[in-house]
């Protein structure tokens, strides 16, 4: 079979690899979508934390059910998507019920080959059914239940102001869980046409430019002085998320969903008379899963409207590159095999 391999930053290869053989406890699966997403996009760049060459990108997929054990739940032909964060279900985390941070935790194309071929073997335990949603539509669940964790862990209420920094697909989701459990969302992003986006698709009220020098004054005019008590990053840019310290409101919440490499720094004092909270939200549970779909479902989310670019797998090597470049307009780039 046919697999792209990101060989080294900046390189990929068309290779041929050995198609997966059933085994105890997985499924072989035909892959038919592949969304690309910030991770796959720092892999590429040399950027990402947690992260080794040569490597097989992908963890946003739909797929078909090919081969799998006679007493499953699941049979061939079966649509579904999975969650990639595949977790040893013995550590702290998971006996916590927190098994999107285990401790020896192997994340589907990050920390072992991904979805860039053309069958792959998961776990049965991972895999989620359906429920009659398209490929396209499956392979979108899973960057959504990263921001639907992240809103989830944040506890966000009915009418507080949250900020949500980035607009890329990660922070949208964010945004639409946000609007989804009440709150007042204000966006902000260095690009005017993924504000515009934000405005014309998801309906946010309030969009800020960061590279204005109003950034504070607009955040006082939008909540009455109050400023944001929720604050979710969606970057993982070292200065968009030490700038975004200075915009929480007393007793709020700030949320770091994007990832960079190195530490990050604030004013203790600041910090501290705010009485603030800091935590991290990493990956999604089933739970988060299940949510996501419930609302495609219910039409509270029509996530096919991120896609603004599509290529078969045969293309992805020759057009990768470009979706680096903002001046793109890539929201969300969709690879379709077999044409279809």
């Amino acid at each position: 079979m046919k697999s792209l391999v990101c060989t080294q930053p900046q390189q990929f290869n068309y290779q041929q690899t050995k198609r997966p053989k059933i085994i105890n406890g997985h499924a072989i699966l035909s892959v038919k979508r592949i969304g690309i997403c910030g991770t796959d996009l720092h892999a590429f760049e040399g950027s990402q934390p947690y992260f080794n060459y040569p490597r097989i990108l992908g963890h946003e997929l739909a797929c078909e059910v090919v081969e799998i054990e006679e007493n499953s739940d699941f049979k061939v032909g079966d649509a579904v998507t999975f969650i990639p964060y595949f977790s040893c279900g013995k550590c702290i985390a998971c006996s916590n019920e927190k098994s999107n941070c285990c401790t020896d935790i192997q994340v589907f194309g990050v920390h072992i080959d991904g979805g860039m071929s053309e069958y792959i073997s998961v776990p049965i335990q991972f895999l989620v059914k359906s429920k009659g949603l398209s490929f396209d539509e499956l392979a979108l669940v899973e960057p959504l239940a990263i921001g639907c964790h992240a809103v989830n862990r944040a506890n966000v209420q009915a009418n507080e102001f949250v900020l949500v920094v980035g607009a890329g697909p990660i922070g949208l989701g964010t945004m639409e869980f946000a609007k989804i459990a009440g709150s007042k969302v204000i966006a902000l992003d260095v690009n005017d046409s993924r504000l515009i986006f934000c405005q014309e698709k998801l309906s946010i009220d309030f969009t800020i430019n960061a590279l204005s020098d109003r950034v504070y004054a607009r955040l006082q005019e939008i909540t009455d002085n109050g400023m944001p008590t929720v604050i979710i990053d969606a970057t993982g840019n070292l200065k968009a998320i030490e700038n975004a310290f200075q915009y929480l409101a007393h007793g709020g919440r700030y949320i770091l969903v994007g990832l960079q490499k190195g530490e990050i720094s604030f004013s203790h004092p600041e910090f501290h008379k705010r009485e603030s909270t800091l935590m991290s939200s990493r990956n999604a549970t089933r739970q988060d899963f299940e949510q996501v779909m419930v609302a495609m479902t219910q039409g509270l989310i029509k996530p096919t409207t991120y896609i603004t670019h599509r290529v078969n797998f045969e293309q992805v090597k020759d057009n990768f590159k470009a979706w680096l470049n903002p001046a793109n307009g890539v929201i969300k780039a969709m690879i379709n095999f077999d044409n279809q």
